[in-house]
Formats: C-alpha cells, sequence, structure tokens
C-alpha cells in the first residue's frame, strides 16, 4: 500500500515482462495507488469494512480501465481480499496463495512469518497458508512488535536501515531456532530491507512471487499479449 513497495511491484512486473517478452516490451498494467495514510488509519482503527470498500471501488477502476487480471499488492490487506473480489468480475490473485505454492514447491512444510502486527498475529492471512499444509511460526510478541514498527516508521518512509537489518536478522534466526525451515517476508516493504543474503534459511519474498504468478498466469504458454505483432515481437528479442 505504501508508494515505496508499489514501485517494487511496479519494477518487478515490467522486468519480468521484460525478461518473458524480449527487446523493449514493458508490462500492459493499470496501476492505481492509494493515499496510504488513509488506508494506515483505517487499519489503526479496525475500521476494515471501511478499507474494504475504498479498494473495492480502486479495485473496480482498475477493471474499467481494462485489467483482466487483478493483484493487490499489500499482504494485510489481503484481510479483506473477499470484499475485493466481490466489487469486481475479473479474478483477484491471492497473495497468500502464490506464496504458499512456492513454499510447498521448495518441499518446505513449517515456516516463520514475518509482516504487519496484523499479518502475524490475526487469523486471515495463517489460516490462508495452513489450508495448503503449511505449519506457520510468528515471532514472539517483543519481536511482533519491532517488526511491525520498523515497517511502519521506516520502510513505508523509505528509511533502510542496517540496525534494523540486523534486528530482522535477529528475529529470523529465533525464529529457525523455533522450527521455521523458511521465512515469509509477509510485508512487500520487508523486501526493501531482507534479501537471501541475510538469512540462514530460505526466504520467500511475497512481491515478487506474487508478479511471477501474475505474469504466468497473463502468458501461461510464453505468449504475447494481444495486440503484439508476434514477427516484431521476434526481431525485438534477437
Amino acid at each position: 500500500m505504501s508508494w515505496e513497495s508499489s514501485a517494487h511491484y511496479y519494477r518487478l512486473v515490467n522486468e519480468l515482462v521484460r525478461d518473458r517478452l524480449g527487446g523493449l516490451h514493458s508490462a500492459r498494467c493499470v496501476l492505481y495507488s492509494v493515499d496510504f495514510a488513509d488506508i494506515e488509519g483505517l487499519q489503526s482503527t479496525g475500521e476494515w469494512e471501511q478499507a474494504g470498500r475504498l479498494l473495492g471501488q480502486a479495485a473496480a477502476a482498475v477493471q474499467a480501465a481494462g485489467a483482466d487480471l487483478l493483484l493487490l499488492c499489500t499482504n494485510t490487506m489481503h484481510k479483506v481480499a473477499d470484499q475485493i473480489q466481490a466489487a469486481v468480475s475479473i479474478p483477484l490473485l491471492h497473495l497468500a496463495d502464490t506464496t504458499a505454492e512456492a513454499v510447498a514447491a521448495a518441499g518446505l512444510h513449517t515456516v516463520g512469518l514475518l509482516g504487519t502486527a496484523f499479518t502475524m498475529e490475526q487469523d486471515f492471512y495463517r489460516d490462508r497458508l495452513t489450508r495448503h499444509g503449511l505449519r506457520v511460526i510468528v515471532p514472539e510478541p517483543e519481536d511482533r512488535a519491532e517488526v511491525h514498527r520498523i515497517i511502519y516508521d521506516e520502510l513505508c518512509l523509505g528509511d533502510v536501515r542496517e540496525t534494523s537489518r540486523q534486528t530482522y536478522q535477529q528475529v529470523i534466526d529465533r525464529l529457525v531456532e523455533s522450527g521455521a525451515q523458511g521465512v515469509i517476508l509477509g510485508c512487500t516493504e520487508i523486501e526493501l530491507l531482507i534479501s537471501p543474503a541475510d538469512s540462514p534459511v530460505a526466504v520467500f519474498p511475497t512481491s515478487r512471487l506474487h508478479v511471477e504468478a501474475a505474469v504466468n498466469a497473463a502468458f501461461p504458454d510464453g505468449t504475447p499479449p494481444p495486440g503484439v505483432d508476434e514477427a516484431a515481437r521476434h526481431r525485438a528479442s534477437r
């Protein structure tokens, strides 16, 4: 929901489409960027239904602009995913499903979950993961509070600190000690701070996994989107 992670999503989708189609290709997409202050205020006061209405309206605008696949570029707001899906007739590609499928494909069964306090402590996200047969471990209360604080007070503002990276690494180490075979970076902003090199076990960057699933859904056979001249595509990829 912050523009910091929205920019990350936008870059990822264009890079992956370029890699898929070659040449000067980029993604045909519609980006609806919300005012995150409005959403954060509704999160803080627990007004999830109102937040769902606002995001449902945004989704309807994206569909009206011509999109035929919808991504909600935030883990936390998947709490209202059903409300958003009800507002449109195009499919919503659920971020927790794409993440769980990647974890299962890696042959792992027990994962640590990092994210906002809402994502770590409420059941809307964890339950979605467990439906895929995963065991989910979350940090202890003090660690959860610090993980949450760093997201909102730093990462959402584009403030990436080495000290916070070290804090997250310590939290990851404790999750591994508790049995985590891998760690889900269950907040899109966390990918601005943590990379695979920062963890002793596999990390699952939800933004990248979400975008990969979307590109695969858009081009299931590696074919270009409607309207792209095939000969021109091959010329561009040489």
